[in-house]
C-alpha cells in the first residue's frame, strides 16, 4: 500500500482531500496544526500527526516516516488586505522558507513524489491574455511571490535528486465553507439587494473543490503528472454578471445588475480601504474585491486534461449547486 503524507489536511481543500483518497488504496498520514479529537478521524482509515509551524525549522521526520508521496496544501493564504497587514517576510516564511525545507526533508528521507499546490496567483492575479503553463510569471502579491520561489526550491531541489514532483496552480476554488471573495459575494447575492456589476465584461476562470481533489488524485497515479506543471480550472469561464446570474439561480434569489460605470466602483473600492484602515474589519467591498469583480484572469487547463487524459467530472454549475445547498 502507498502512503501519502498531506499537509494543510484540516483546511478547505485537505479535508474534501481526505473523502476522496480515504476510499482509495492509500495509507495516509494528516500534518495537523493542531490537536483534534481522535473522533474527528475515526470516518477516515488515516494516521494524524501535530505540526504546530511550518517554516525553516520545522521538523518533518517523524511525519516522512515510511511516506512514499507527499501533498503540500498547508500555506500561509492570501488574507484580507495582505498586502498591507501582512509583510512579504511572513509570506516568504511559511510558503517559500517552510517548502523548501519540507521538499529537503523528503528527500532525504527517501520520498518518491512530492506534490506542490500552488496558486494561479504565482503567475498574475489579473491578465487580459489566457495563461498557459508557457505564459511568463508576474506574481503582484506577496502571497504570489512565496508561492513562485517555492515552486522555483522544489524543481532544483529534486532535480539534485531522485524525487519526481508536480506542481499545481488552481484557479479561483470555490466550494461549501470556502472563506473569501467568493463567500463575500455569495452573501451580497444571498440578501436579495441590486448589485452595481451590470456594466462589468470580464472572464474568470474558476475551479470547483470537487474537480480540484479529483485532479490532485489523478496526478498521484499518473506516470504523466511526473515533473509537470499544470494549470487547473473548470474550463467554463464566465463573466461577474454571469456569475452572479448562476448563484442568484441556485440560491433561488432575484438578480437584480445596476448599470454603475467601472469607474465609480473602483472609487467605491478606494473608499472601502480607507474604511478598513480606519476601523480594522474587513468590508464586502475593497479594491482588492473590486479588482477581482471588474478584471479578467483566464486560464487555459488543456494540458493537464491532454497530458493526464483528465477531465473535471463537476460542470460549473454542479460546483455551485453543491457549493449553495
Amino acid at each position: 500500500m502507498n502512503s501519502i503524507l498531506i499537509t494543510g489536511a484540516t483546511g478547505f481543500v485537505g479535508s474534501k482531500l481526505i473523502m476522496l483518497l480515504s476510499r482509495k488504496d492509500w495509507d495516509i498520514c494528516l500534518a495537523i496544526r493542531k490537536s483534534l479529537p481522535q473522533l474527528t478521524f475515526d470516518t477516515f482509515d488515516v494516521t494524524p500527526v501535530l505540526i504546530k509551524n511550518i517554516d525553516s525549522c520545522t521538523d518533518w521526520q517523524q511525519s516522512l516516516n515510511g511516506i512514499d508521496s507527499v501533498i503540500h496544501l498547508a500555506a500561509r493564504v492570501h488574507i484580507w488586505h495582505e498586502d498591507t497587514l501582512d509583510s512579504e517576510a511572513e509570506f516568504l516564511k511559511v510558503n517559500f522558507e517552510g517548502t523548501a525545507n519540507l521538499v529537503k526533508q523528503s528527500i532525504q528521507a527517501g520520498v518518491k513524489h512530492f506534490m506542490f499546490i500552488s496558486s494561479i496567483g504565482a503567475m498574475a492575479t489579473l491578465s487580459d491574455h489566457p495563461l498557459t503553463e508557457t505564459s511568463p510569471c508576474q506574481p503582484d502579491t506577496p502571497y504570489g511571490r512565496s508561492k513562485l520561489q517555492a515552486e522555483q526550491a522544489l524543481i532544483e531541489l529534486a532535480s539534485q535528486s531522485s524525487m519526481t514532483w508536480t506542481i499545481l496552480r488552481p484557479t479561483l476554488v470555490y466550494g461549501s465553507g470556502n472563506p473569501g471573495n467568493m463567500e463575500r459575494l455569495i452573501k451580497l447575492i444571498n440578501r436579495g439587494l441590486p448589485l452595481p456589476f451590470g456594466l462589468v465584461n470580464n472572464r474568470r476562470s474558476l475551479l470547483y473543490v470537487g474537480n480540484l481533489v479529483d485532479a490532485i488524485a489523478t496526478c498521484l497515479t499518473h506516470p504523466n503528472a511526473k515533473n509537470q506543471t499544470f494549470l487547473v480550472s473548470d474550463g467554463q469561464d464566465l463573466s461577474t454578471p454571469e456569475l452572479i446570474g448562476k448563484i442568484a439561480y441556485h440560491l433561488e434569489r432575484p438578480c437584480h445588475l445596476l448599470p454603475v460605470p467601472p469607474s465609480l466602483l473602483k472609487l467605491a473600492g478606494h473608499l472601502g480601504d480607507t474604511i478598513e484602515q480606519f476601523t480594522q474589519r474587513p468590508l464586502p467591498l475593497n479594491t482588492s474585491t473590486i479588482d477581482r469583480l471588474l478584471g479578467s484572469l483566464v486560464v487555459d487547463s488543456s494540458h493537464i486534461r491532454n497530458t493526464l487524459n483528465w477531465q473535471p467530472p463537476y460542470t460549473v454549475d454542479e460546483g455551485l449547486s453543491k457549493t449553495l445547498r
